[in-house]
């Protein structure tokens, strides 16, 4: 698992992602973040990863990274 296609696979979740969108992206703080967008990223990383997360699991981190780290950690 590599940490710059994962960041590419959870941009790709955003309709209108920032230019500047990486690592240390604070996702839920955008103004594109929606319960919607929740769902998106956690069916992304059951296909992507074969790692189940929760809505609780994403609101436990902050940026992307910790989210990598995160999904990185159960798998």
């Amino acid at each position: 698992m590599e940490l710059q296609q994962f960041i590419e696979n959870v941009k790709e979740q955003f309709d209108d992602a920032p230019d500047t969108f990486g690592a240390d992206t604070r996702f839920r703080e955008l103004d594109e973040w929606s319960s919607l967008t929740s769902l998106s990223i956690i069916a992304m990383v059951d296909d992507e990863y074969g790692v189940v997360i929760k809505a609780a699991d994403i609101r436990s981190v902050n940026t992307v990274s910790e989210l990598f780290e995160l999904v990185k950690a159960k798998a």
